[in-house]
């Protein structure tokens, strides 16, 4: 029986921090409200878009109506998402590489009308990719790693990502998970929420998952 790879997308296989700041600042600027640092959106990301909005507003009692601010927020980054955004070196390599011995998908806690084109702009039309949506729990909740693992059709799976989002996922999906280090998180931080397996560069990243694979 083949082993899957499931992988999150921000921070993991895309660098979107920057396009992820310019929307979230776009947004807060038409409702009045104080821009956020790119430090202090990388801190928000992982749960969904309706948290990072609700976390960059002020906390105030004059905020914009949440709803509001998360519809706006959505309808910008839709047309602006992948403007700064970019594969990490050597990420395109190590999915050539990996997609030949292992079945592939992108899981991922952000809206699935974003996904999907991403990816598909990306990495092409062939991996499976899926985003939020309002019939599935989004992570840490284990369902959208289900989805992900029957539409590539393995019953047994790695999970790869950079935040404790991640880590928690693969702990409630019951699979291992590979934590790397050049995303939205800090090693420290990644330990103290139970990383246990870690990589440290994208160009490592092949060789990384198909030593923890053999090694069961």
């Amino acid at each position: 029986m083949k082993t899957g790879i499931l992988f999150d997308l921000d921070g993991t296989l895309l660098d979107t921090l920057q396009d992820l700041t310019d929307s979230v600042n776009h947004t807060l600027e038409a409702f009045g409200c104080p821009t956020r640092t790119k430090q202090e959106i990388r801190s928000y990301l992982g749960t969904g878009a309706r948290n990072l909005i609700r976390q960059a507003l002020p906390g105030k009692a004059d905020d914009p109506d949440l709803d509001e601010a998360l519809a706006a927020y959505q309808d910008w980054y839709d047309t602006h998402n992948r403007i700064k955004t970019a594969p990490y070196e050597g990420i395109l390599e190590a999915l050539a590489e990996l997609g030949k011995d292992y079945p592939i998908a992108i899981v991922s806690n952000k809206p699935d009308r974003a996904v999907k084109p991403m990816c598909k702009e990306y990495f092409g039309e062939d991996i499976y990719a899926l985003g939020e949506t309002a019939d599935c729990p989004r992570k840490p909740a284990p369902d959208m790693v289900y989805k992900g693992m029957a539409a590539i059709g393995v019953e047994k799976c790695v999970y790869v990502g950079d935040s404790e989002v991640d880590v928690f996922t693969a702990k409630n999906a019951g699979m291992p998970c590979l934590t790397v280090l050049w995303g939205f998180r800090d090693k420290e931080y990644l330990v103290e929420n139970g990383a246990e397996h870690l990589c440290r560069d994208p160009r490592d990243l092949a060789k990384t998952l198909k030593e923890l694979i053999e090694n069961g």
